[in-house]
């Protein structure tokens, strides 16, 4: 059970990267944090700095293609805390091939992450919020794709944009139960994938950091400390809001 001087924040597909900083970031603001991953096996690095943060953790198994796993997965925070205040939606599928490549199944598959999985998990947390009688937050992580446009990942932009949607939509229709809802859209981030890719191509590289006008890629610190922001009180008065971070990329 949380301290209840603590509140809770569930941090999905946290095993690396921006979920992995975002949950540690989130304990050192005094939240007490549990972690999503396919394989809860992965969590163990994300589970340590948690602890070495101050707040108390949770591993646990989330499929966001399966209905039963999302809501077995909100049972087993609510079941070991006792509550859950904050939300933070990271867990989503990158597909990357030409639109004319894409299958039907691969389309749907993509969606059904991003977009169903997404939901569903949102509205298992909006309702414990809501029949608890709590404010409550949503942090929905979307991408520059929310708003712009790129070349052979359409599946997955297409998705991000309408995390941008649902966070507008949810926003409004939340906001007289005190749950507020934003999100976050990270520019172009070292990810394991892009480190390979640009470590054998100089001119990829150049060619992506010319794109953005603070002349360096999107950090998981940049990223932690954006949802760090929003779930403080510095924003009780913002909702439905999409936060670009991603050094000026989508105003060039």
């Amino acid at each position: 059970m949380s301290n209840d001087a603590r509140p809770v924040a569930l941090v999905t597909g946290a095993s690396y990267g921006l979920g992995a900083a975002i949950a540690e970031k989130l304990a050192g603001d005094g939240f007490d944090v549990a972690v999503t991953e396919l394989d809860p096996a992965d969590l163990s690095g994300t589970l340590a700095a948690i602890e070495a943060g101050g707040g108390q953790s949770l591993g646990v198994a989330l499929d966001l293609q399966s209905d039963n796993s999302i809501a077995a997965a909100a049972s087993a925070v609510l079941d070991h805390f006792g509550r859950i205040d904050l939300l933070v939606n990271n867990a989503a599928m990158l597909l990357a091939k030409p639109a004319l490549d894409v299958a039907a199944a691969e389309f749907e598959a993509v969606m059904r992450i991003n977009v169903t999985g997404t939901y569903m998990m949102t509205q298992h947390v909006a309702r414990h919020l809501i029949e608890e009688g709590r404010p409550g937050q949503i942090i929905n992580i979307a991408s520059t794709f929310t708003t712009v446009g790129a070349v052979n990942v359409s599946p997955y932009g297409i998705s991000k944009a309408a995390i941008g949607g649902m966070t507008r939509h949810l926003a409004a229709e939340w906001a007289p139960h005190d749950i507020r809802v934003n999100a976050v859209a990270p520019g172009t981030s070292m990810t394991k994938l892009r480190a390979e890719i640009f470590d054998n191509d100089q001119t990829r590289r150049d060619a992506g950091l010319s794109k953005i006008p603070l002349g360096r890629f999107t950090e998981p610190e940049d990223i932690a400390g954006a949802v760090s922001y929003l779930a403080s009180p510095a924003a009780a008065y913002v909702t439905g809001h999409v936060l670009a971070v991603d050094g000026g990329m989508t105003v060039t």
